[in-house]
Order: C-alpha cells, then sequence, then structure tokens
C-alpha cells in the first residue's frame, strides 16, 4: 500500500441498478447528479454495447455541469427521467 486510503493499482468496477437487452438503469436520489465514476463507467459500457444508459432522479435534482458535458459527448446514450 502507498499509504493512502487504496491501493495503486485496484481493479475499479461498477454494477448498474438493472439493465435489460437495450439499456443500463441506474437510480439516484440525490439533489444534484455529477458525472461520477460510476456513471462514466456505466456510459462506457452502454456505448460499446450499443445501449443507453437511462438515470431516474428526482424531479428537483439538478444536473451538473460535468454530468451535461457527458451527455453532449456521447450524443443520445444517456437518459435522463425525473420523477
Amino acid at each position: 500500500m502507498n499509504g493512502g486510503k487504496y491501493a495503486s493499482n485496484v481493479a475499479r468496477g461498477t454494477m448498474p441498478d438493472a439493465e435489460s437487452a437495450t439499456e443500463f438503469i441506474l437510480i439516484k436520489n440525490v439533489g444534484e447528479l455529477r458525472a461520477t465514476y460510476q456513471i462514466r463507467l456505466t456510459t462506457y459500457f452502454a456505448v460499446q454495447s450499443s445501449r443507453k444508459l437511462h438515470i431516474y432522479v428526482p424531479k428537483e435534482c439538478r444536473i451538473h455541469t460535468s454530468l451535461a458535458k457527458l451527455i453532449e459527448e456521447t450524443k443520445d446514450t444517456i437518459i435522463i427521467s425525473r420523477g
């Protein structure tokens, strides 16, 4: 270990809340949604497998500029649903 919280070469991954043949689904209960490691990695998997990433958030959730930029860069891959 390098004295930090994690070793420098730790493999990291993520698992969506649900998935189907056409999409990955994440459910987030937050006030502001950012382009987190989980969202960026799941977006990568969605692009590689020609699927969508559908993220469900509360209706009052704000979208951080980092996520807005990722949505723009990945075209129609990310779908945000407010409910």
